[in-house]
């Protein structure tokens, strides 16, 4: 698996594929695709990086994270659908921890309760329960 950092040119890209991974971990984001890529880009104008992953120069994942003095925290991971269940996502997961983030940091990551597959592939490649938000709906 082969990397490199996100440009403005792989907006129209990281906006559908941010489109489909929150409608696959069932969030209740209604943003719309140009309503994505218009926060992607104020995302990586700021604070943020993106990483896109390629296997066999196809495009099949990304993640996107600030990195502070102190932690780093991953905001997204997403890989495309045919490629998910493949090691994919723990690839990256290796490659961002040994080749991109520096060691030290605390990181963090937030997970959908509903979402029982992220929330075992997470604790798998080894991040540990620190918080549960609860909340109450209005009717």
């Amino acid at each position: 698996m082969n990397y490199s950092f996100a440009t403005n040119d792989d907006f129209d890209l990281l906006a559908e594929w941010n489109h489909q991974l929150i409608r696959d971990e069932g969030h209740r984001n209604p943003m719309t695709i140009p309503q994505l890529r218009e926060r992607m880009e104020g995302w990586l104008g700021g604070e943020y990086k993106a990483v896109i992953f390629e296997t066999d120069r196809e495009a099949v994942a990304y993640a996107l994270y600030k990195e502070t003095d102190k932690e780093i925290y991953l905001r997204q991971l997403f890989v495309v659908r045919n490629r998910r269940r493949q090691g994919s996502e723990r690839k990256a997961m290796e490659i961002l921890r040994r080749n991109i983030w520096p060691s030290g940091k605390r990181l963090t990551v937030e997970v959908l309760t509903a979402n029982s597959a992220a929330v075992a592939f997470w604790r798998a490649v080894g991040y540990k329960d620190y918080a549960l938000t609860l909340e109450i709906i209005p009717e």
